[in-house]
């Protein structure tokens, strides 16, 4: 059976919540900077075992037309290939599970998250 819907964690939407109140971007928006942060970590501290009770996104709305480029990115993080159902939704989960932390603290750091990263535009994302 393909997936083509996730849920995040609760506290990944609490997180989406208010960025989306301080920052006017969507939750499909937020997920895109989600996995890409989440990306530069190591694969060792992934989690795939957050709790299901937040935002239920939709696979179109997070990857769209560059989800074969999403999969091969999580493909070189984690070292190996993914099948489908590994892919979407676990490893796209946690990478939005884990991202929406390091969004939010970079987001308190920042101050203002789009000049910062618009200031990245120099390191690999």
């Amino acid at each position: 059976m393909i997936v083509f819907r996730l849920r995040t964690s609760k506290k990944t939407m609490e997180i989406f919540e208010e960025l989306q109140k301080k920052t006017n971007l969507k939750p499909f928006a937020l997920s895109k900077l989600a996995i890409a942060l989440s990306l530069k970590s190591d694969v060792e501290s992934l989690k795939f075992d957050t709790d299901s009770n937040g935002l239920d996104l939709n696979k179109q709305t997070i990857t769209g037309k560059y989800d074969i480029m999403y999969k091969c990115l999580i493909e070189q993080h984690c070292g190996r290939h993914l099948r489908e159902g590994e892919y979407f939704p676990k490893y796209i989960k946690a990478h939005i599970d884990r991202g929406a932390i390091i969004l939010h603290n970079e987001f308190r750091y920042a101050k203002d998250l789009i000049s910062y990263l618009a200031g990245m535009e120099g390191e690999a994302i």
